[in-house]
């Protein structure tokens, strides 16, 4: 049973950080593409952030670019969104990923496997 479960949520204030978590079992890890989309009430899931299978290309979407950094570790099974700069409208829901593109090039219509989501509240 694949599982993919995130940590790391929580409420900021703006300007400040924030590291998610996501914890993948039950699944070949390094043979997916690993990302971060988030949700907002009564909006389309969008894509965040990407990194390919073994970590050698990233993709952000252009909200994210000098602010989140993706990072993945193949012997823990462990895919992390560094988040910093923050503002109010990266309040979401962050849903973690697992993508059989070949690339960095995720999107919904890839993704095989999603986590639960985990919460993040950025208040001004």
């Amino acid at each position: 049973q694949v599982q993919l479960v995130e940590s790391g949520g929580g409420l900021v204030q703006a300007g400040g950080s924030l590291r998610l978590s996501c914890a993948a079992s039950g699944l070949a890890f390094s043979g997916y593409a690993m990302g971060w989309f988030r949700q907002t009430p009564g909006k389309a899931r969008e894509f965040v952030a990407a990194i390919s299978r073994f970590g050698r290309s990233r993709n952000y979407a252009d909200s994210a670019k000098g602010r989140f950094t993706i990072s993945r570790d193949n012997v823990k099974n462990t895919v992390t969104l560094q988040m910093g700069s923050l503002v109010s409208e990266d309040t979401a829901i962050y849903y973690c990923a697992a993508s059989t593109a070949s690339s960095t090039l995720i999107s919904s219509n890839n993704v095989a496997y999603w986590g639960q989501g985990t919460q993040v509240t950025v208040s001004s």
